[in-house]
């Protein structure tokens, strides 16, 4: 049978969410406490993977199984087996025809920014950090320029492994709460390091560097060489993977549960994360 989880976690102090030798992936830490429950090996399929450093609030996996377990099992049981930076929020068996990684039509990403002339501390290694003030109506302006169906090229990593660099991006709203900004970016899928070399360049817009029409170049001109560095990964979260509602899988919104690593809570209370 095919089992549906949903999970959140703090990356810091893991190489990303793929399986790694070196056995300090997210993934590897998920199937080695689920192994342990179901009483054999457990092979399981994100919604998406993650970087080194990347954070998730909503991670969507499934995996299947011939061990029957209470739902109570897939969640307590494997919470008390995973490092604390790890927890299952949400388990349930599911149909045959789900993927976890087919069948979602949308992925959600969330940028936490601190704009201050000091460094953090208390969130440190959970939210990014640029020392300059920005202009956040020349990024809103730059942002708009992305949004539709575009070929990607000058935002994906060299090692990007997709067939297709197109993509297209349904939502990139820019808001501001005091010294903290928030990116959300909505996409039915995204290339490697997409996200976090958008941010690159929306920074370089908003500290003037390049007017936002620049953002038109980069995509016209397709190449990676010509756009910011890649963002630091700190501030970045899978925020929500959407999915039809016939596979009756949760949102975000329908978790009862405080979101985001205790470091940056205040950021994220009060605000409708992705689901």
């Amino acid at each position: 049978m095919r089992i549906a989880l949903v999970l959140e976690y703090d990356g810091s102090g893991f190489c990303g969410w793929q399986s790694q030798q070196s056995r300090d992936s997210v993934q590897d830490a998920v199937e080695a406490a689920l192994s342990t429950i179901a009483g054999g090996n457990i092979r399981v399929i994100a919604a998406g993977r993650t970087d080194a450093g990347v954070h998730a609030l909503y991670q969507v996996l499934h995996f299947d199984t011939e061990a029957r377990r209470p739902a109570s099992a897939w969640v307590r049981g494997v919470n008390g087996l995973l490092p604390r930076s790890i927890s299952v929020l949400w388990a349930s068996q599911i149909s045959d025809a789900f993927h976890a990684r087919y069948c979602a039509t949308e992925r959600c990403y969330h940028y936490l920014l601190l704009n201050h002339a000091v460094r953090p501390g208390l969130g440190y290694g959970n939210i990014g950090w640029f020392h300059e003030p920005l202009d956040l109506e020349s990024m809103r302006l730059a942002a708009q320029i992305l949004v539709g169906e575009h070929d990607f090229s000058a935002f994906r990593a060299s090692e990007c492994q997709a067939v297709s660099p197109v993509r297209h991006l349904t939502r990139l709203d820019i808001s501001r709460r005091g010294d903290i900004i928030l990116f959300e970016v909505r996409a039915n899928a995204f290339l490697h390091h997409m996200v976090r070399n958008i941010i690159g360049c929306l920074v370089y817009v908003g500290k003037g560097k390049y007017p936002p029409e620049w953002i038109k170049a980069l995509l016209e001109g397709r190449t990676r060489a010509a756009a910011a560095p890649t963002f630091s990964p700190a501030g970045l979260y899978l925020a929500g993977v959407r999915y039809d509602a016939k596979w009756n899988v949760p949102r975000f919104i329908d978790i009862p549960h405080e979101p985001a690593p205790v470091a940056v809570l205040p950021y994220f209370r009060g605000r409708t994360v992705c689901g």
